[in-house]
Formats: structure tokens, sequence, C-alpha cells
């Protein structure tokens, strides 16, 4: 697509986007990263991982976005004696006709919220994991393709870790970002007294059609990214592998593993997505300094020393941005 006719669809598409925000917040009082990453992932076709506290609107937000979508939503409440079987479907004898059919099981949807993925067992999280990358699920000896689009949005709970199994490094990888929410401010928390005082359903209007969700995946994809801008993504990357090639030695003690080649490819993807939203049909800097956070937290491996220091991924990613030039 040309960059001009590039430039005019994305204007195009400004009131669309507006008008799914406005329709979310009919629901959702603030939480703008969570709304906005979540487009984000429908963008790219990618997986999300939100970590954050009870009653802050996490399960909340996935359904508004289904119900605004008109698409298939199912909820999994993962616990520790979930089976694959019971997220995949399984087989089941027919007596009648003395053969297997088909069960499918409710990961067969276009919006899946795994709710506290974190307490769900080793096998169930591999059966999740072909989901989440292949965009498939074995039953049996045949493959099932899942449906389009297919988002897996995943919560967990920080605070707890009784009854829980933490997640594998393989199936972090897998998720596009990981969002972290906090507590709604004094004012949003005003607002949600006003509006939550009574118990009422609020009617939503359908404003995120399959043919939107395709336009908005299809020019995602067509955003322009200058070269030195991506040479800026690579070194951002590597520089959480080896930061001493960058002169950030005081980091080396504090990184086991960095980012793997899929955090390069999950940075580009988000930022150009967020451009989108921007109402740009380019990628610039402070786009890839923004979206850096939430792509690289979950995909950096801290040491014990920096554990013991009390050190976070955040500050690493902090370092390793204020370390390197901007082109």
């Amino acid at each position: 697509m040309e960059n001009n006719a590039l430039e005019l669809e994305i204007a195009s598409l400004q009131s669309s986007i507006q008008s799914v925000f406005s329709e979310l917040h009919r629901v959702i009082v603030g939480q703008e990263e969570m709304l906005e990453g979540i487009l984000i992932a429908l963008m790219t076709k990618g997986n999300l991982l939100i970590e954050g506290l009870p009653g802050l609107a996490k399960s909340l937000a996935v359904s508004t976005y289904a119900k605004i979508s008109e698409l298939s939503f199912h909820r999994i409440q993962f616990t520790p004696d979930l089976l694959p079987g019971d997220i995949t479907g399984t087989l089941i004898f027919n007596m009648r006709n003395e053969s297997f059919v088909v069960e499918k099981g409710p990961i067969f949807a276009n919006f899946i919220l795994a709710d506290e993925i974190n307490r769900a067992p080793a096998k169930v999280q591999s059966a999740l994991l072909e989901a989440m990358q292949e965009k498939q699920v074995s039953i049996g000896k045949t493959t099932y393709p899942l449906p389009k689009p297919f988002l897996v949005m995943a919560t967990q709970n920080p605070i707890e870790q009784e009854g829980t199994y933490p997640l594998p490094e393989a199936q972090m990888d897998r998720f596009l970002l990981k969002l972290e929410i906090k507590y709604p401010t004094f004012n949003e928390e005003k607002v949600i007294l006003d509006q939550k005082a009574v118990d009422k359903e609020i009617p939503l209007n359908p404003c995120l059609s399959l043919p939107l969700i395709d336009r908005l995946q299809r020019v995602t994809d067509e955003v322009y990214v200058d070269e030195k801008l991506i040479n800026y993504i690579a070194k951002i990357v590597y520089a959480t592998r080896d930061p001493a090639r960058y002169k950030l030695d005081a980091l080396v003690p504090f990184i086991r593993y960095g980012a793997s080649p899929r955090g390069s490819l999950s940075l580009l993807k988000a930022c150009k997505a967020y451009a989108v939203i921007q109402g740009r049909s380019y990628v610039n800097a402070d786009d890839i300094k923004k979206i850096a956070y939430p792509v690289l937290r979950h995909r950096i491996l801290l040491t014990f020393e920096a554990e013991a220091d009390g050190l976070q991924t955040e500050e690493i990613i902090n370092r390793v941005l204020q370390g390197l030039p901007v082109p």
C-alpha cells in the first residue's frame, strides 16, 4: 500500500478506534494501558498476560471487549485439578454407533479468558501452549484449527503463591505483552463509586466488527518502520542478553537470561499497532520506548543477586533505554 493511501486509511480508522474506547469506558473506569494493550494484541494476533490484584477489572475488560465485538467468548477458571481435556475437549464413546465422537472444549472461541492461569498444572499449560502458538488443538489423533481471530488473555494474581504453578519460560515468551495493572486513582475511585453503586446492566453497542478487526490487522502490517528504528529495536533486545557490548557493564551481574528473538518481533509488531492507535502510518522512537516495558518485562530473567537487591525487570529495561542512543 502506498504511503499516502495508508495515511488516509489510518485516518479513516480513528473514529472507529475512538468508538471502541468510548464504548469500553462505559463499563471500565480508567485502565487505559490495559484497554490499549488488549487492542494491540488483537491487531497483532498476539496473546496477552494481565497481572494485577483482584478487583481491578481484568476479567471485566476482556468480557467487555467480547461484547462489543460480537465474537465468541469463553472464560476458563484455572484450578490445580484441571485436566487438559477440560480445556481442549475430549473423545466420547457413543454407545449407539459404537464409535468415538469429539466433544470440543471451551478453547474453541475467539476470546479466551484464562483466569488465574498460574493455578493450572504443567499438562494443562502444555495444552494451552499449543493453542497459543499454533492456533490449533489436538484431540485424540486429530488436529483441529481454532476460530479466527483467536486470542488468549490470561490473568494472574501477583500476591498469591499457594497452590500456584509458575508459568514455564517457553509459555511466558508466547505472550506478546505483559500488562501490570495498578490501583485506580482517587478520582477514578470516586467515579467507580458513582457508576457502580447501583448494580445494573449497561447496554453496549457492537462497534468492533470482524471486518474492522481485519482492517486493523492489515493496516498494522503495513506501518512503516525506518531501518534505524529496526536497528534500535535489535540493540534494545540484544542489550538484555549482552549488556557489556553496549557499555552497560553494571547490568551484567543482574541479568540471567535476556529476551529471545520472539521479543524483538513482538516489540516491532506492538509498536506498529500502537502507531495506528495514535493515528500514524509510521513508528517513532517514543513508541518503542513506551512499548518496550510490556513487551520485555516477562522476557528477562534476573539473577539471585538482582532479586536480593530488590531490582525489578522494569529497572533493567529503564537502564537499557537510558544507556542506548536514540536514533
